[in-house]
Formats: C-alpha cells, structure tokens, sequence
C-alpha cells in the first residue's frame, strides 16, 4: 500500500446569502451604445477558457458572439435576449439559461444584472 497522497481540486462555495466582493473589470467590450461597466469574480478557472463565476454589468445594449459554450443564471437585475435568428426574451432573477458556442444576438441590459456563469 502506497503512503501518496492524492490531492483534489478545492471546492467553490458560493451561498445564496454570500454578496461577493467583485473585482472591476472595466468596460463592456461588447457594448453598442454608452459605456457599459463590468465587474466580476472568478470562481474556478479550468483548461483553456473553462471557467465558473460571478458577473455584473451596468446597463445598456450590447452584441454577442460567442465562441464557447455559456450556462447563466441570473440573481440580480433583467435583460431582453434576442438572438440574430430568432424571438426576444426577457430574463430576470431566478432564470436560468443555456447559450451555445457560436450564438449571436444582443443582451439589452434594462438594469444592472449579475449572473453566475459557466464558460466551457
């Protein structure tokens, strides 16, 4: 029997009472009209873009087009979706989304909104 140790990733815990402090991360790049500002944390940074964290992101319009896979759930604020090929959406807290990679559309930002992610 081996005296190795096997050591595991650390676990992320983010409880639904926490208010994460968020690191500014400027500008919206993606934003289409007035400067929109962002701010974030990240929770768990994998293999190449693979990550899981809090975002938040002032109000305004932007357009999208992603190269990976994004999972949302929104805690705070609202947006209308609406994807180049498709029907607006209006999401708020509590709405849980799934974003594929090559999606492209717009995220019409109505209020401050801050979602927990899922990049892969």
């Amino acid at each position: 029997m081996s005296n190795d140790t096997v050591s595991a990733p650390s676990m992320a815990l983010l409880r639904t009472s926490d208010t994460p402090t968020l690191e500014d991360w400027g500008p919206c790049l993606k934003a289409t009209g007035e400067q929109m500002n962002t701010s974030g944390t990240i929770l768990w940074q994998g293999e190449g873009d693979a990550q899981t964290g809090v975002w938040e992101c002032t109000a305004g319009p932007s357009r999208w087009l992603l190269d990976t896979n994004e999972f949302v759930h929104i805690v705070a604020g609202s947006m209308t979706i609406t994807p180049d090929d498709g029907s607006p959406a209006l999401v708020g807290p509590g709405d849980t989304f799934f974003v594929p990679k090559g999606w492209s559309g717009t995220w019409d930002i109505h209020e401050t909104v801050r979602k927990l992610y899922v990049i892969f």
